[in-house]
């Protein structure tokens, strides 16, 4: 088991793990406990974060009013491996002993994406102007919040042809989400462009032409992860 500990685990493995209530954005799990109050809320952090003390495992906790999101991955594998099913598993038993359950049906992964057809000659210029890093670990076409709470940004190539779009939308949802967010898009006057990528993703657009994938873990094995 030890040795199985630092080792990223698949889409599937994931799936296959049967973590009721949470779902994989393609670098992390995440669900949202819905505690009804700040005080109920901060009651449940704190034995969170005691138990993440003990496991030497540290969730990523946004405690808002009514709910708190826990997200769970390990910066050492670049991705989700058993430490952190272990860990879900045990945040979901605090949250059933205070009659919380996990809910993923409502969280989700914003990145943003420029498309551009030189990416050496803009990233630098983002970069200085979000205050965000590139190099080291983080992928050369991407650059990231050091922080973690701003979206990730990356920088798709593409054809320089104009017109074109720039900057679109990559929601990361959970596959039993996607159908539910494709038909209230197309009700609100949206357009289906492309599902040649399904289920990897689907790209949508609005009235407009202004695109959106919106992104799952399915179908990636092969294809990275993010």
């Amino acid at each position: 088991m030890a040795a199985m500990s630092t080792q990223r685990l698949t889409g599937q493995q994931i799936a296959d793990a049967g973590l009721d209530g949470w779902t994989f954005l393609g670098t992390h799990l995440a669900t949202r406990l819905r505690t009804g109050d700040f005080a109920s809320g901060l009651a449940l952090l704190d034995e969170i974060g005691a138990a993440a003390e003990e496991a030497n495992h540290h969730p990523d906790l946004d405690l808002r009013y009514v709910h708190l999101d826990v997200r769970l991955t390990s910066h050492d594998s670049g991705g989700v491996t058993e430490r952190d099913v272990r860990m879900a598993r045990r945040v979901t038993e605090l949250a059933e002993q205070r009659d919380v359950r996990p809910d993923h049906g409502t969280v989700s992964r914003l990145d943003l994406a420029l498309d551009t057809p030189d990416r050496t000659r803009v990233l630098p210029f983002w970069s200085a102007a979000l205050g965000m890093a590139g190099g080291g670990d983080v992928p050369d076409d991407e650059i990231r919040d050091p922080a973690g709470a701003h979206p990730l940004v990356w920088f798709q190539d593409s054809g320089g042809e104009e017109p074109r779009q720039r900057w679109h939308l990559d929601v990361w949802v959970a596959p039993d989400q996607v159908q539910a967010r494709i038909d209230a898009a197309l009700a609100a006057g949206g357009q289906l462009v492309s599902d040649a990528e399904a289920p990897s993703f689907w790209v949508l657009a609005d009235a407009d032409g202004n695109r959106v994938c919106l992104c799952t873990w399915q179908d990636r094995d092969d294809k990275g992860w993010e």
